[in-house]
């Protein structure tokens, strides 16, 4: 990947990968913290799990540690190591 083209195809993928898990974890985390809370007129206690209600578990704990764990994995095999040396695309004459 020497070309600056090639540089720039793989950079714009790598921040594609980069938003879209940015979004996909806003979008986990509202639909966790916000689909699973107890409604307002709801006084009674929530099921605990793990001594956290499921929103919060959801939301707080669980969500983190999965999208810390896809955000590694992205690294690991979508992102490359780029050469800072710049080839042009046309040979030269």
């Amino acid at each position: 990947m020497k070309t600056l083209s090639a540089r720039y195809r793989q950079a714009h993928r790598e921040a594609r990968w980069a938003i879209g898990l940015a979004l996909a974890y806003f979008l986990w985390w509202y639909v966790s913290a916000y689909g699973f809370a107890p409604a307002i007129n709801d006084l009674s206690m929530p099921t605990l799990y793990f001594g956290f209600p499921l929103w919060f578990l959801l939301s707080c704990i669980i969500g983190p540690i999965v999208f810390t764990i896809l955000c590694a994995l992205m690294v690991k095999f979508i992102y490359h190591d780029l050469p800072l040396e710049i080839t042009d695309d046309k040979p030269h004459e």
